[in-house]
Order: C-alpha cells, then structure tokens, then sequence
C-alpha cells in the first residue's frame, strides 16, 4: 500500500481538477485536448533531484524510470510539469491495465509522459500566466529536449476535436484569466470541462 503524506511533499503542487461536463463546450475562448487513459502526474526538476507524484502527492518516482530520467535530462535548472502518465499497447492506445502493470513492476520503463501544462520553470512561478503563455513555454521547452530518450518518454499533449476513441475530452477555457489560475489551484474549476466518453472503459472507473 502506498503511504499518504499527512502534509504535501516538498515541490509538490496539488493539482487542479477539472469539473464533469456531459456536453462539449464550444465558441472560440475554448480549447479541446484529448485525456488519456493514465495516471495524473505532476512531475518536479529542481537542480539534480527529480520527484514524480500522483495528484494525491504520492511519491512515483521510483515506479516511473524513464519519466524520471527524461526530466533530468531536460535542460533546465528547475521545472514542474503537470501531466497524464501513460502506456500505450501495440496499436498506440493508451491502456490502462497495462499502466498498470508497469507501476507495478519497479524498473519498468514502458510509462512516459503526455505533458499538458508547466508551472514553473527555472525559478519563475508561471501560475499567474494565461494559459496560452504556459503552453507556448512548454511547447518551447520539449522542444529543446535534445536527446532522444526525452523526446520519446515526454510529450506535449496534442489538442483535438471530439473523438469517439478517447476516454475522455477536457476543454480549457483558455480566454478566461481565472480558468487559467484555477487551473492550476486546488479544487474544481468551471473553467476546466472534463467530458467522458460513455463506451470508453475509463468512464466508469475512479483512479487516482
């Protein structure tokens, strides 16, 4: 059983959660990203030291190799990432069962990173930027990762339309400066909509 911190874990950030949405929102202030069947993630750089926690501020790191090593591979001095750790079976698909059995075997290193957000990076707090100022930063940042392990083990979480494959859509209302600090505050946002996709089977399960 994995202990849970009675006080949150140095460098980690609680995680903002998205609020239930049975419908896909539209107009031009929104931004629709696929989510993955995975694990929330947010992931902590600062100096040497690297620390890969759940959104309940579990400690991964160990469970996670390749994350682990990709983000001290990064080109920084400090960074924290917040994304969805997965694993993909043959054809490309997330797979959580498969995720599964790779957290459970310490030492495997088939789990990588779909990164969605950068919080802070090399000592500068971007909580209080615009969404889109923290997308453009991370997108800027993988794409400077030269080796070849970092760029295979994180990626940047593509935007899509509504996908009858996915598990789930969130939909971010990236125009709204408040969506864009709850994003990344504790607790629900009405600004960040999480919408399942019934006949996928992440649905009907909670994870952590």
């Amino acid at each position: 059983m994995l202990w849970r911190p009675s006080a949150p874990p140095a460098g980690f950030i609680e995680p903002c959660l998205p609020t239930l949405s049975e419908s896909v929102p539209s107009g031009p202030e929104w931004v629709h990203e696929i989510e993955h069947d995975g694990y929330r993630f947010i992931c902590r750089r600062e100096g040497d030291g690297v620390r890969v926690f759940s959104r309940r501020g579990n400690d991964y790191t160990d469970r996670v190799p390749a994350i682990a090593d990709a983000l001290g591979a990064l080109k920084v001095k400090s960074v924290t990432l917040d994304g969805e750790g997965v694993v993909c079976d043959p054809d490309g698909v997330t797979d959580f069962v498969l995720l599964r059995a790779a957290l459970g075997r310490k030492g495997s290193r088939r789990a990588f990173l779909y990164a969605f957000d950068v919080l802070e990076l090399d000592g500068r707090d971007l909580r209080d930027k615009s969404w889109e100022d923290r997308r453009k930063a991370l997108t800027k940042l993988l794409r400077k990762a030269s080796p070849a392990s970092v760029c295979r083990t994180i990626w940047p979480r593509r935007t899509a339309t509504r996908c009858s494959t996915t598990p789930a859509l969130w939909a971010s209302k990236a125009s709204s400066r408040s969506a864009a600090i709850g994003r990344i505050g504790q607790g629900r946002s009405p600004d960040w909509i999480k919408v399942k996709n019934p006949d996928a089977p992440a649905a009907t399960r909670v994870i952590e």
